[in-house]
């Protein structure tokens, strides 16, 4: 009866530790659920963070962008505006040597 008795009370026993366990293993997970809680809020708000930033690093790489566009575009009619000036001017002087030409001969022509 006494070995009866004494196997009973460890199969009681394991019971009420196998609940303990199951409990404890249950209360532990709560726990890392509440412990992560905080962590994962400050892993959104850095994600939220990084993207806005990423964003924002978008938008100027864009306006960058455009400037360069912009900057190209006045350089090319910079660029233009030199050549026909540099032509103009060429041509310029070749009338104004012709001119020069023609009064001296002109004048080579007049009696002294």
């Amino acid at each position: 009866e006494l070995w009866i008795s004494l196997e009973e009370h460890q199969d009681a026993l394991e019971l009420i530790m196998s609940k303990y366990r199951k409990q404890m293993l249950q209360l532990l997970q709560g726990r890392k659920g509440e412990d992560a809680e905080p962590l994962l809020k400050v892993h959104q708000a850095n994600s939220l963070e990084i993207e806005s930033q990423i964003d924002r690093i978008c938008e100027m790489g864009e306006v960058m962008r455009k400037a360069i566009q912009v900057d190209d575009d006045e350089f090319f009619k910079v660029q233009e505006k030199l050549a026909q000036l540099e032509l103009e001017n060429k041509e310029l002087r070749e009338l104004l040597s012709i001119s020069k030409e023609s009064f001296e001969v002109g004048r080579e022509d007049l009696p002294d």
